[in-house]
């Protein structure tokens, strides 16, 4: 396995040229880019209806964001990133997970994503014609229909990604897990592949518009299998994904593991945010109908 120096801490205040990078190129380019990139796929999206094409222009603009930012991305264990249904899950700490997940995910995948971000413009037209999953949270009921949605997009055959945390984690490191990864898993009988993000957050962390280039690096664990597992074991399968996840994380970062589970806090907000229902919710009548 390869070696990666872990990222340091995110100086504070950043070095005046790296602030001036920002605002007068790499923050431009980026608007500019998603601009461009989100209407590209809004045409596309008028002449195909399996969303390969729209889903090859995201990956442009992941690409194109990634550049524009200065960041590094390497995978590790990339031959675990295979074209299969699965939920694919990883930890939440930046506006530029997103971008890093997009450009280094090599097959099409489609994700599930808070209902506020498919009425942004440019984003949410993107997401409501490509075919991306919306959930309501403020909405139980709601939320478990489209669960249940996503469960079909696995039966046919399109992986998924989601963050299982909710929103991007303020301190930079792994929050608490919310359980719809597990949810969707178990109840399409398709495997759980838990996935760590390291560098994103010193990058460009939450509540700041200015970047940092470091090395980013997203290392891909052992899929964990839901076959025979039924829905009264969500927190069992939740709580082993965040075991592996945290695990992953703190094996190539800069930051120690802290005692006790992994703790963090979420704004609940994020660009292309991936989102779950809460623990009290995934054992309705609804949820158990096929």
């Amino acid at each position: 396995m390869s070696t990666i120096a872990p990222t340091g801490p995110r100086p504070d205040p950043l070095p005046l040229r790296e602030r001036m990078m920002t605002w007068g190129l790499r923050g431009p380019v980026f608007f500019l880019a998603t601009a461009f990139f989100a209407s590209l796929a809004l045409a596309a999206s008028l002449f195909e209806k399996d969303g390969r094409w729209q889903h090859r222009i995201a990956q442009a603009w992941a690409c194109a964001s990634v550049w524009a930012s200065g960041a590094r991305v390497t995978v590790l264990h990339g031959e675990r990133l295979k074209a299969q249904p699965a939920v694919f899950v990883s930890n939440h700490l930046s506006y530029m997970d997103t971008p890093v997940i997009f450009s280094s995910l090599p097959f099409q995948f489609r994700i599930v994503a808070r209902s506020g971000l498919f009425k942004v413009p440019f984003i949410g037209w993107w997401l409501r014609r490509s075919g991306q999953v919306s959930v309501d949270v403020g909405n139980p009921r709601a939320s478990i229909a489209s669960l249940v949605s996503a469960v079909r997009t696995l039966n046919g055959g399109m992986p998924l990604f989601i963050f299982p945390e909710g929103g991007r984690t303020e301190t930079g490191e792994p929050a608490k897990f919310l359980n719809g990864p597990a949810f969707m898993a178990i109840r399409a009988q398709v495997p759980l592949v838990p996935m760590a993000l390291i560098g994103t957050h010193e990058l460009l962390p939450m509540h700041s518009g200015t970047v940092h280039p470091v090395p980013v690096v997203l290392t891909v664990g052992e899929p964990m299998k839901t076959t025979g597992l039924t829905m009264k074991q969500v927190d069992e399968v939740t709580a082993r994904l965040e075991e592996q996840i945290a695990a992953l994380y703190y094996e190539h970062s800069w930051r120690k593991k802290p005692e006790g589970s992994a703790g963090g806090s979420s704004d609940g907000i994020g660009d292309l945010e991936a989102v779950t229902v809460s623990r009290d919710v995934q054992v309705t009548e609804e949820a158990r109908r096929p």
